[in-house]
């Protein structure tokens, strides 16, 4: 029978349409698919799955980093994971203030039954977004 060695790191880009958000070898990844988390370690069987909005966290070393995703797809292999993002943004750089105020007036729009004017699959849309963002926010700052 033949020794299997499994890969000890991942090698982890997270990359947006702006920006490529990170780069690092890693040794676990958990990702938030469409049908729920994915708890990913090296020499995870290949997949590819579709991206929800929410936090997403990965273990450099001793550190553990935090993000907030929003859409896209990722693709795994057994020593790497691309996540393709619409957006990503580090838990530190997320402004509480301002996702709070998005999420309060995304609320708002969608108690407006009758308002023709109000794009409901948009305003909902923000409303999965801002809660997200808070989400990763508060996993941050405990």
């Amino acid at each position: 029978m033949a020794d299997i060695t499994l890969p000890t790191e991942i090698h982890l880009d997270i990359v947006t349409p702006d920006r490529l958000v990170a780069h690092d070898a890693v040794t676990a990844v958990t990702i938030p698919g469409k049908n729920g988390a994915l708890g990913i370690l090296p020499g995870h069987a290949p997949l590819l799955t579709e991206l929800a909005s929410g936090a997403m966290e990965y273990t450099s070393g001793t550190a553990k980093h935090t993000l907030c995703v929003n859409w896209g797809f990722a693709e795994v292999l057994g020593d790497r994971v691309i996540v393709l993002a619409q957006s990503a943004e580090r838990a530190e750089e997320i402004d509480v203030e301002r996702a709070e105020k998005a999420k309060l007036r995304a609320e708002d729009r969608l108690k407006r039954f009758d308002d023709l004017q109000v794009d409901r699959e948009r305003a909902r849309i923000a409303l999965i977004r801002a809660m997200a963002r808070l989400e990763t926010a508060h996993k941050l700052r405990g």
